[in-house]
């Protein structure tokens, strides 16, 4: 462009070359990742708010950090370590979408068609299931109060709590908090209104995923997901593990593979006979650049 100066870091107070990061997204669900393996990446909770910030940063549904494995863990074949942070500074323990993009980022790097991944909410495998495609084993579903967990003790299949249309769900945990409505109609329901209500209430002391979920047919779920820290996501992989989970411990399907449905597009899950979780979904790149340091 004739006349064009470009803005000098003098001016800008930016680093031209900060923190590099990779922006990847699970059905619209997205993640800012940097690799924390060589040169360790520990930024505070305010720079983390601002990073995810849509406005004031890359912007994202999480930041990423890939660790490597942690001295000491039970898991001796994993190949890295992955800390999930939310939009407002705090430390999550998993992410189904999220555990997809790593995972097919590190399938990619190793040449493998497995790996194994550390999270908080304990070790994740994945491994190639065509272009893009990942599958994630998510662990095992956890239904006792204290796993949820849950204020006091009391019948994980029956909640009994409500606001709206939304009542009496069913509490599950797979590496998070989860409680899970079923509805006839999922278009009548504004998790907006009610997504944040429940999501603090009292019965979560470490708050709690809010999904609707509708039965389509014996092999297919609609799901909609409030997710901590307060945000109406696209996708919750997560949550649709819990959701089939859900639905086969109320007896609404006995089908041990469902499609579920979301609003940036559908994954498959497997209940495997001890009660494990397979997802499998698709991965994107979105683009690559350097996290900006500001004066």
């Amino acid at each position: 462009m004739s006349g064009y100066i470009p803005f000098t870091e003098k001016e800008t107070g930016i680093v031209r070359r900060g923190r590099s990061f990779i922006k990847m997204h699970g059905l619209s669900n997205d993640f800012i990742i940097v690799d924390g393996r060589s040169h360790p990446y520990r930024p505070s909770a305010a720079e983390i708010v601002r990073i995810c910030n849509r406005r004031e940063g890359v912007g994202g549904d999480q930041l990423l950090i890939v660790d490597p494995p942690r001295s000491g863990s039970q898991t001796t074949d994993a190949y890295a370590f992955v800390r999930i942070f939310n939009p407002d500074g705090r430390e999550v323990e998993a992410c189904g979408n999220a555990t997809r993009c790593v995972g097919w980022l590190l399938l990619q790097e190793i040449r493998r068609e497995e790996v194994v991944i550390e999270t908080l909410g304990g070790p994740l495998k994945c491994s190639k299931a065509g272009e893009k495609q990942v599958a994630v084993e998510m662990g095992k579903l956890r239904t006792g109060w204290q796993d949820i967990p849950l204020a006091r003790e009391m019948d994980t299949l029956h909640l009994g709590i409500s606001a709206g249309p939304l009542r009496d769900p069913v509490g599950m945990n797979i590496g998070n908090p989860h409680a899970v409505f079923f509805v006839d109609d999922l278009d009548t329901v504004d998790l907006t209104t009610y997504g944040p209500q429940l999501q603090t209430h009292p019965l979560f002391p470490q708050e709690a995923n809010i999904g609707a979920a509708q039965l389509i047919d014996s092999k297919t779920l609609r799901l909609s997901v409030w997710e901590r820290p307060g945000v109406l996501t696209t996708a919750c992989g997560t949550g649709a593990c819990v959701a089939v989970g859900a639905a086969h411990r109320r007896g609404i399907t006995q089908a041990k593979r469902m499609r579920v449905i979301m609003p940036g597009g559908s994954v498959e899950i497997q209940l495997q006979e001890d009660n494990s979780v397979i997802m499998i979904g698709p991965v994107e790149i979105c683009y690559t650049g350097y996290l900006p340091v500001f004066d």
